[in-house]
């Protein structure tokens, strides 16, 4: 009896090690105090955006107009402390955020596939097919409305749309905080993230606030079109040169909509797509705003790595960039089915561009590719899950380990 409870004692204790030991760990993770590249970081902690579109200003000079060079950008999102980014960093990779440990925010917005996911229509908890693809998260900083149909007017409105969907991350306001709030490696990151705060307890605010704060540190603004753009015109070849120059022409009229510098006008537009496989017309903002005038329409996404975010439109219609721009060359509404009537947007002509204009249209597009501020992907999580493979190559070290 007397050795059974030696044993017995024993293994308490190398258990109680085991767990205390554990508990170390995760308390191990410390935020990072310095901003992502391309932000300064102000006296009072904060991360300010910085970029040469600022020295412009909208209307004025010789170069300015539709698809002029240096023209301003719109406001950014910023203003968030480094340790909200960072914080938002690890919540972003965690699968943790979904009710059944699966599915984590770059599950969808991976980044090596331009912070989109590669398929035509996105995938849920237990492989549930979604009706529309997720696009990217590059410079979201800048968007005013979210999600294909532009149903939310900030981040955090649309984070929790996935967040709470059924058939995407399933998860509830109420297990999301019962989830965190017994992690202590996350107890300790709030309290890091947000010093000020008087709860004890991880609240929703906190959580959609960090997410927002690493999103919005998402910026591409340094492709070799932004080098041209800013005066270094040998970061273009001759081709390219071309096809900015078919781009922003009044017959291809591309600029109009896809408006440099974020590539996006960032209004809704109706361009007449059919459904892949002859499925049932995706009726769009028209259920948003309860206009029938928007019936169909999406959108108009950022062309900012659209090397990367194939297939294209909300419901990966086309494998290819050139299979997206012959869409637009064969002319107005060519793709509407017989049932509909559909306000096609007025810009939508029938440019019938030849095939080399095409091919230059694509060179030129390949120009926009820059992740020069990729962020590091956790190599371990605050919950203690192993981290999904969502990319096989950290480009760079811009957020400090782990």
């Amino acid at each position: 009896m007397m050795r059974i409870l030696i044993f017995v004692l024993g293994l308490c204790m190398v258990l109680v090690y085991q767990f205390s030991s554990r508990d170390k760990k995760q308390h191990a993770f410390t935020l990072c105090a310095t901003c992502p590249p391309g932000f300064e970081l102000t006296n009072d902690n904060r991360c300010v955006l910085r970029n040469l579109y600022q020295q412009y200003e909208s209307g004025t000079g010789d170069d300015t107009g539709v698809g002029g060079l240096k023209t301003a950008l719109t406001s950014a999102r910023d203003g968030f402390t480094p340790q909200q980014i960072d914080l938002g960093r690890y919540l972003f990779f965690d699968p943790v955020l979904s009710k059944d440990g699966s599915v984590s925010c770059a599950t969808c917005h991976n980044p090596e596939k331009g912070f989109s996911d590669g398929l035509k229509t996105s995938v849920g908890i237990g492989q549930k097919k979604l009706k529309r693809g997720a696009p990217s998260l590059w410079n979201v900083a800048f968007l005013k409305k979210f999600f294909w149909d532009a149903r939310a007017t900030s981040l955090e409105q649309q984070m929790e749309g996935p967040l709470y969907a059924e058939n995407e991350m399933g998860t509830t306001r109420e297990l999301l905080l019962q989830l965190l709030n017994q992690i202590p490696a996350y107890q300790n990151l709030f309290d890091q993230a947000f010093p000020a705060r008087e709860s004890g307890s991880i609240e929703l605010a906190e959580i959609y606030t960090a997410i927002a704060a690493f999103e919005s540190s998402l910026i591409s603004l340094n492709s070799r079109y932004d080098q041209y753009a800013h005066g270094y015109h040998k970061a273009l070849n001759h081709y390219e040169i071309e096809g900015l120059n078919i781009f922003r022409s009044f017959v291809a009229r591309c600029a109009e909509c896809h408006t440099p510098p974020l590539f996006t006008n960032q209004q809704l537009a109706v361009i007449g797509v059919s459904e892949p496989d002859g499925g049932p017309l995706d009726p769009g903002a028209e259920k948003t705003y309860h206009d029938e005038t928007l019936r169909a329409a999406f959108k108009v996404p950022s062309l900012r790595n659209v090397a990367r975010t194939a297939p294209y439109t909300h419901a990966g219609r086309f494998d290819t960039m050139r299979e997206m721009v012959e869409f637009y060359t064969k002319g107005r509404g060519h793709e509407v089915p017989l049932d509909e009537r559909l306000r096609i947007h007025w810009h939508i002509g029938k440019p019938q561009l030849s095939q080399y204009e095409m091919d230059r249209l694509v060179d030129f597009l390949k120009t926009l590719t820059d992740e020069s501020f990729m962020p590091r992907i956790p190599e371990k999580l605050p919950s203690g899950i192993e981290i999904p493979q969502v990319a096989s190559v950290q480009i760079s070290s811009r957020i400090q380990k782990p």
